[in-house]
């Protein structure tokens, strides 16, 4: 159906109906997530608010293998609470934003120490806890304890931005699409509505060729009836992401350790492991200046190539210098000892290590 068809469309105002409309839809299609409960089950607030904090971020395809790992191995926020903080770590390691399992797992104590081990259930008190924003707090307060709570992330907000064909640009718009989903949000059922809304964008109501014939609310929406909804949610410009540069030194001791450092506990990466390396900074320094940086004396070769990483707000591309070191190796004095350790190559698995620095060492310690 094309455009100008679209327009000859009646368009019903999303309201009351939509929600109907939505809600059916839903007990039909719904995805089968792990987190979720199955109909007529009690919600899980845990499992609710461990999946809403991986999902910062991060898709559902990548989440569903971690959460299943993490709720095996800590299957109640007590077990989480009490499990050593680099082992959290560890196992977050390929996820990202790296501050959320710091978070997370403060957030757990928190709860223990002073909720006796029970979420609240508002969205209010929800925010009150570490690493909970906004966001997360009214989605665990509607879809755990029907609080009617409006939880607004990225598919609800192009579901809302159709709907109501708002033509302001993101994210001046954030404000305006929250104030909207809100309308629509139901005394009645609130997480699945808010659980329908997440579904009907990622499958849907997709950014690209959305599927407008199978939409449960087509009907209903304004954008879809102007033949615009592909053009919808309008974006501002982005700026190019600058780039940052810097030297790492993969040293590998003859009994088969690697040495990696501690990264301070606030900041980028924050409490994670890490090659250790000059700071990133908009251009490099000369080499010479650069190996007096190195973590320890020896005979320090450079690796071909450089190991590139995109994060959220810059780019980053790391030159990696390789040392083969003798077991009694000592550390310099600007290596700072205290954060350093040797890791033997085996356990580098299972170590704290983000994407980065995985990349790094299989950069660093590939044969030449």
């Amino acid at each position: 159906m094309g455009a100008v068809a679209r327009k000859q469309l009646p368009l019903r105002p999303a309201g009351p109906d939509t929600v109907d409309a939505l809600l059916a839809w839903y007990d039909e299609e719904r995805r089968d997530l792990p987190w979720r409960a199955k109909p007529g089950k009690r919600t899980n607030a845990y499992r609710v608010w461990l999946s809403e904090i991986m999902l910062q971020q991060t898709t559902v395809k990548a989440v569903i293998p971690f959460y299943l790992k993490f709720l095996a191995r800590w299957p109640n926020i007590t077990a989480l609470a009490e499990a050593p903080l680099d082992d959290v770590l560890a196992a977050w390691a390929g996820l990202g934003y790296y501050s959320r399992a710091r978070n997370l797992h403060q957030c757990a104590q928190v709860v223990v120490r002073d909720y006796a081990g029970k979420f609240p259930r508002t969205a209010a008190e929800l925010q009150k806890l570490p690493g909970i924003g906004p966001y997360t707090a009214a989605a665990i307060a509607a879809i755990a304890f029907q609080e009617p709570a409006t939880p607004v992330d990225g598919n609800i907000e192009r579901v809302v931005a159709r709907l109501f064909a708002v033509r302001q640009p993101l994210p001046a718009a954030k404000s305006e699409l929250k104030r909207l989903a809100a309308t629509l949000t139901p005394e009645n059922r609130p997480g699945d509505f808010a659980q329908a809304m997440m579904d009907l964008g990622a499958g849907i109501c997709t950014p690209r060729r959305p599927s407008c014939l199978v939409c449960p609310v087509q009907s209903d929406c304004a954008a879809a009836a102007q033949g615009i909804e592909e053009q919808l949610p309008l974006r501002g410009v982005r700026a190019e992401r600058p780039l940052r540069v810097g030297f790492a030194f993969v040293a590998l001791r003859e009994d088969g350790c690697v040495l990696l450092r501690r990264r301070p506990d606030a900041g980028l990466l924050g409490g994670m492991l890490e090659v250790p390396s000059t700071e990133w900074i908009e251009m490099l320094p000369p080499p010479k200046q650069a190996l007096r940086a190195a973590p320890l004396r020896a005979d320090w070769w450079l690796v071909p190539g450089t190991v590139v990483h995109t994060f959220t707000h810059f780019r980053l591309e790391l030159v990696v210098y390789r040392a083969l070191v003798p077991s009694d190796a000592s550390l310099t004095f600007w290596a700072e000892p205290d954060r350093c350790r040797w890791v033997p190559r085996r356990e580098l698995s299972s170590s704290a290590l983000p994407s980065v620095m995985r990349k790094v060492l299989a950069h660093g310690l590939k044969e030449q």
